[in-house]
């Protein structure tokens, strides 16, 4: 098992499907709204971790294991919200160190955002409880022997999340159909 932590950058290419507007004021950031084509709550592409006065606080974490054969990835990633205020629901970014082929099957709740990026809505996160897992199939291009998965916290649902020791990470999967935790 091997996991390469780091931190992924939190600056997302705007898509059609969405539509970013952030507010900067004394240095603060306000949360970002959305207008998100046919996927109603996924959030939009911002910082988690703004400084906002009277925003309330969550700790969001990810946490799972994926393996790869033959350029299919598998994933099963369970959200998990350490508190201390619950999230309505959140915005997880799953960015790949290759393109992703043409085609997939994304489940309910998640939408592509570019060639190698899908994002993904979390639901409710209760405080210090988890979220729904998400289970996700998806086919690169090609069949590399290795890839990265860089996996992030792009929206919180307002809620502001000061730890991002555990809500941005990138873990290696080589494909030798061998399971990878994180």
């Amino acid at each position: 098992m091997r996991n390469l932590c780091g931190r992924v950058g939190a600056t997302a290419a705007v898509t059609a499907a969405f539509v970013v507007v952030a507010a900067v004021v004394g240095g603060a950031t306000v949360a970002p709204a959305a207008a998100v084509a046919g996927t109603a709550g996924l959030g939009a592409a911002g910082s988690v971790g703004a400084r906002v006065a009277g925003a309330p606080e969550a700790d969001l974490a990810f946490h799972g294991r994926l393996w790869m054969d033959g350029g299919q990835v598998e994933l099963r990633m369970t959200p998990q919200n350490h508190g201390p205020f619950g999230v309505a629901d959140a915005t997880v970014r799953l960015r790949w160190s290759a393109p992703l082929a043409d085609e997939q099957r994304l489940p309910a709740g998640c939408a592509r955002s570019g060639a190698r990026t899908v994002l993904c809505r979390t639901g409710a996160l209760p405080a210090d409880g988890w979220g729904r897992t998400l289970t996700m199939g998806v086919r690169l291009r090609g069949e590399p022997s290795e890839v990265v998965l860089g996996i992030d916290t792009v929206w919180g649902g307002g809620a502001v999340d000061r730890n991002h020791r555990n809500d941005r990470q990138e873990v290696l999967v080589l494909d030798t159909g061998d399971s990878y935790v994180f």
